[in-house]
């Protein structure tokens, strides 16, 4: 039996430490953040913690010691005056209507103006939000504290037209405008989000915002490092062992393939994903469970428009002022995948970083967001293309019938969309999700392989043309000795040439070889 409770979907600090729940100790970041600045802003990705460490914020500015009794803050010389908190979130509307975030804040602001008996209402957001920051000052007789959860929920509703969007756009411009304004009564002020749009303007009229982001010292204020997973839940990780019939240091190296990470800063750790990390072991089995939360329509479709390979956002490069601000209508859409969470930083050298998948979790479950955009057809799982019967042509080594599936899918995709760059990223999506790990333009010391795929027992290398012939695409792979490097792996090595034609819309010839040494 599990003697751990986790606290799955709450998010309010004073909750998870009153009915013990296990609580990764993330107190020793309050006075840091003090020490940083007055204007505080971090994003980080969905689901991943900001939402629980502005609640914590909240209860320490509230006065509510007794709850960090045995944290790291707890010793510490911090002021523990308490002062009124504005906690201010957005997340909890749907901005898909035209007034959904005038609703939301005509609710936020009504509770404010109900607790400092505020009668004589204004008619716009902002005005109500200077009139509560002052009567919380009058009242007490102390600065309040700002805390702003998710500002920019309601921007991501671009996907519902350019119309939601400006209208948001405007109505947070003035809203946030007060925070600069009303300077002179504010203690100290933390926004968080996603994304940082370098077009709204709370940026740029509030230029005395911290962005802490890509900070080193706060690279860990979100998510959790390796120590902290096994700290906190190695009871929990040994009950999902036993659940799963591995061993404890099987279950510690799943969790890191499916949920480890993600890098904020270049000298901060790598992270796992709290989010799919509780669910994990709450359920104890292994599941994309950030994916389950949604993704953001307008991305999934920018990422096709733009005719990306999506192979190459491993390892794709970007500078780091397009990454701390982007545009909502930005053509490149990497700076977006990047503060949304599906890339992180694999390295940097200056302001030049090199960007990679985090783990298995976010990479199938892009691919599997993506693939209908791509390839319809693939969600009936008793169909003829159903990703599990492509999973066991890969894993009982049937690259004939796997070859023969692959291109009928394809054959049924609208003509307009056959090209070299669709058939790349047709097979690339297919192989992630069909649970291979696949290495797309692997390099070796003379040349690099189009495709290579590993399974427990088999090894598949494949070269692809476009155009050519499936004879002069495994002639390159025996020329080149792409297979020697597998010499001692144990496992059969099969070659596969194959040809997309646009005279066939699609894969019309192949040639399959196994390797022998």
């Amino acid at each position: 039996m599990n003697p751990q409770r986790y606290p799955v979907g709450i998010q309010t600090f004073s909750e998870i430490i009153g009915k013990g729940y296990v609580y990764v100790d993330k107190s020793a970041f309050i006075p840091r953040l003090f020490n940083a600045g007055k204007y505080i802003f971090l994003s980080r990705p969905r689901r991943f913690g900001k939402s629980l460490l502005l609640s914590m914020l909240h209860s320490f500015f509230a006065g509510e010691r007794h709850l960090f009794k045995g944290l790291e803050i707890d010793s510490s010389d911090v002021d523990w005056d308490t002062r009124p908190v504005i906690h201010i979130d957005l997340n909890a509307e749907n901005f898909t209507l035209a007034n959904g975030l005038d609703i939301l804040l005509d609710r936020i602001l009504g509770d404010y103006e109900r607790q400092y008996d505020i009668t004589d209402r204004v008619p716009s957001p902002a005005g109500r939000l200077s009139r509560i920051i002052m009567s919380a000052y009058e009242t007490t007789g102390k600065r309040p504290a700002i805390l702003v959860d998710e500002y920019d929920k309601p921007l991501l509703a671009i996907e519902h037209g350019p119309a939601i969007f400006n209208r948001n756009q405007a109505t947070l411009k003035a809203f946030f405008g007060v925070l600069k304004s009303m300077d002179r009564y504010i203690h100290f002020a933390m926004l968080t989000g996603v994304a940082r749009f370098n077009k709204v303007s709370i940026f740029s009229d509030l230029n005395n915002l911290l962005d802490i982001s890509f900070n080193n010292s706060f690279a860990n204020i979100c998510g959790w490092t390796q120590q902290e997973l096994e700290d906190y839940f190695t009871p929990g990780i040994n009950v999902l062992a036993d659940e799963q019939e591995i061993t404890p240091d099987e279950a510690f190296a799943k969790m890191k393939d499916h949920y480890d990470g993600y890098l904020f800063a270049p000298k901060g750790q790598r992270l796992y994903n709290p989010y799919s990390v509780l669910l994990a072991l709450t359920n104890r089995e292994f599941g994309r469970y950030w994916f389950q939360t949604g993704t953001p329509t307008f991305l999934a479709r920018r990422v096709k428009e733009t005719r990306i390979i999506l192979p190459s956002l491993n390892g794709c490069q970007a500078s780091l002022p397009s990454l701390e601000a982007v545009g909502i209508d930005d053509l490149n859409p990497i700076p977006l995948l990047f503060q949304t969470g599906y890339l992180t930083i694999k390295s940097a050298r200056g302001n030049r970083y090199e960007l990679q998948f985090p783990n298995r979790e976010v990479e199938t479950g892009f691919a599997e967001h993506l693939l209908p955009l791509y390839v319809p057809g693939l969600g009936d799982l008793n169909g003829d293309f159903s990703m599990w019967k492509f999973e066991d042509d890969i894993a009982y080594g049937r690259p004939e019938t796997f070859m023969l599936r692959l291109q009928a899918l394809i054959k049924d995709v609208p003509y307009e969309q056959h090209d070299e760059k669709f058939y790349q990223n047709a097979v690339y999506l297919v192989f992630t999700l069909a649970g291979a790990h696949a290495k797309v333009e692997d390099h070796t010391n003379i040349g690099r392989t189009d495709l290579e795929v590993t399974t427990g027992s088999y090894i598949y290398i494949f070269e692809f043309k476009y155009n050519r012939s499936a004879r002069e695409a495994l002639a390159q792979i025996r020329q080149r000795d792409y297979a020697g490097r597998h010499a001692m792996s144990g496992k059969r090595v099969f070659l596969i040439g194959a040809n997309f034609s646009s005279a066939a819309r699609g894969l019309d010839e192949w040639i399959i070889e196994e390797w022998v040494k």
